[in-house]
Formats: structure tokens, C-alpha cells, sequence
């Protein structure tokens, strides 16, 4: 496993398993499964209902707490100091844990400067190990991390092959922050199992094209939590640190940027409007 370490000193192990859409009643059975193909870094967050399954799958799992790296993201509906506050305690209860490694601001809409002095403070108190922010694109995160005390160690924004980040990337290792992906198979769109540069690519190396694809991130320095609800594939994202892209490959891989989400735009109204609508859950 490769650690990367984070502006503050704390080291991040590179590869995680993330738990978005893992149901709550799955996720004990998914991070046990992912903890046993070798995982130590878990990402779930308020919004994804499942940080107690998450939490009893470490307590049970035998590891020593120190060993894995818990990161957790605070949604919209607590952002505000006082609201931010009471909800990191609340994710710790969650978790069973006296400390979180990475606590995250999940989206960058309504009072997120509020939260984030929660985070400072949390952070100060020993309550979690670092902090940053989440789906925070240039212009918010610039602002953002100019007028703060501790800068965000992380900001977590889809990446993959067909949205690199590379302008954003620049930006965030201007302040020492690192990327974080999510989505590192962009959830199969664009036919990116299928793709014809990563299948060529994979079969040179003995390597699937998902594994093509997280090598390629990681080889940029970008932490990944690729997520699967099954332990084969758990264990395939897993073995990527075997070999290594060429030069070539990498500009090969890098031509399939298409610049743009394939999700939604953050920056565009209308998500703004959607995420209006999902301040409760």
C-alpha cells in the first residue's frame, strides 16, 4: 500500500474503498469484505445513511483503530457552526470512534464557512486527525482556502479518465491540498469499460481496464476510493500498485479527457437548485 502525506504531516493511504450507495444494511458486510482484501482507508459521509455499519464493520473487524484511516463528510443540512458541531460528534457516535481521520465539507453551497470553523475547531480538539472539503471546484475553493486558518488538506471532486481535474489539480497543489477522486470509474459511463485505449493498455500489462484506469490516477498522485459491493472486484481495484504506465501510455491515457462532469456541473444553477432540494436527507 502507498500513503501519501497530507499537508499536515498525516499520512493517507493512496487507495481506499469508498461506500456511496453501499445500503445501510450492506455496508457492514462491504467494509468487513473490503478490510479483508487488504483496504485500510474507508470513506462514507451523513448523507450515504451507512457510517454505523461502517463503524461496527471496524470495531469488529479485530484491526487496531490506528490502522485504519476513517474518512466522513458533513452534508448541507449541518453546515453552520453551531449545526457542523454537534453533527461531527454525532458522526463520531456513529462510528464508534473518539476520532475521525478525515472529516470533509460534502458540497460547497449554503453556510460552508460556518462549517468549516467547526471543522477548525474539531480539528484543534483532537477530534479529527484533518480536514478539507468536498466537490469544491476552483472558484469556491480558492475562496475558500485563502480565508481560513488551516487550509484544506483534501478536496474530494470527481476524477477519472474522462474528467482529469488537471486546471483544478493545478490550483489545489498551489495550496498544498491534495485530490482526492471520486467516481474513478465515472460508474462505467462513457463506455469506460469498453474503451479501446485502456483495454489495449490493460492487455500489455496482464491488467483489466479498471485497473488500467485507477493506476492511471494514482500515477498522478491522486487518492482514489473506487467502491463494489463485491469482493472479487474489491480485490481486482486493489492490485493496481504492480506495474506502472509508461510515459506513453499516460499521454495516451491523458488524449481521453473530455474536460467536463459526467455527472452534473456544480458551477451550473440548475445543480444548485438540486441540491437546494436535497438539503434534508
Amino acid at each position: 500500500m502507498k500513503y501519501v502525506t497530507l499537508n499536515n504531516g498525516v499520512k493517507i493511504p493512496q487507495l481506499g474503498y469508498g461506500v456511496y450507495q453501499v445500503e445501510p444494511t450492506e455496508a457492514g458486510r462491504c467494509v468487513n469484505d473490503a478490510l479483508g482484501a487488504g483496504y485500510r482507508m474507508v470513506d462514507t459521509a451523513q448523507a450515504y445513511h451507512n457510517e454505523e455499519g461502517v463503524g461496527a464493520a471496524v470495531k469488529k473487524s479485530g484491526i487496531a483503530r490506528s490502522e485504519i484511516f476513517l474518512v466522513s463528510k458533513i452534508w448541507i443540512s449541518n453546515y453552520g457552526y453551531e449545526r457542523a458541531k454537534a453533527s461531527i460528534d454525532e458522526s463520531l457516535r456513529r462510528l464508534q470512534t473518539e476520532y475521525i481521520d478525515l472529516m470533509l465539507l460534502h458540497q460547497p453551497f449554503c453556510d460552508y464557512y460556518g462549517a468549516y470553523r467547526a471543522l477548525e475547531e474539531a480539528y484543534r480538539e483532537g477530534k479529527l486527525r484533518a480536514i478539507g472539503v468536498s466537490n469544491f471546484q476552483p472558484n469556491h475553493f480558492i475562496d475558500l482556502a485563502s480565508n481560513v486558518e488551516i487550509v484544506p488538506a483534501v478536496n474530494q471532486v470527481e476524477t477519472h479518465v474522462f474528467c482529469q481535474q488537471i486546471r483544478s489539480k493545478e490550483y489545489m497543489d498551489e495550496f498544498g491540498t491534495h485530490t482526492m477522486s471520486w467516481g474513478p470509474l465515472a460508474e462505467g459511463r462513457n463506455g469506460l469499460f469498453v474503451n479501446p485505449v485502456l483495454k489495449e493498455i490493460g492487455k500489455v500489462h496482464g491488467k483489466s481496464v479498471a485497473q488500467v484506469a485507477l493506476r492511471y490516477l494514482t500515477q498522478r498522485d491522486v487518492i482514489i476510493i473506487p467502491k463494489s459491493v463485491h469482493r472479487n472486484r474489491m480485490e481486482e481495484n486493489f492490485n493496481i500498485y504492480d506495474f506502472e504506465l509508461t510515459p506513453d501510455e499516460m499521454e495516451r491515457i491523458k488524449s481521453l479527457d473530455l474536460a467536463k462532469s459526467a455527472f452534473f456541473d456544480h458551477n451550473d444553477p440548475e445543480t444548485v437548485k438540486m441540491f437546494m432540494g436535497w438539503r434534508a436527507l
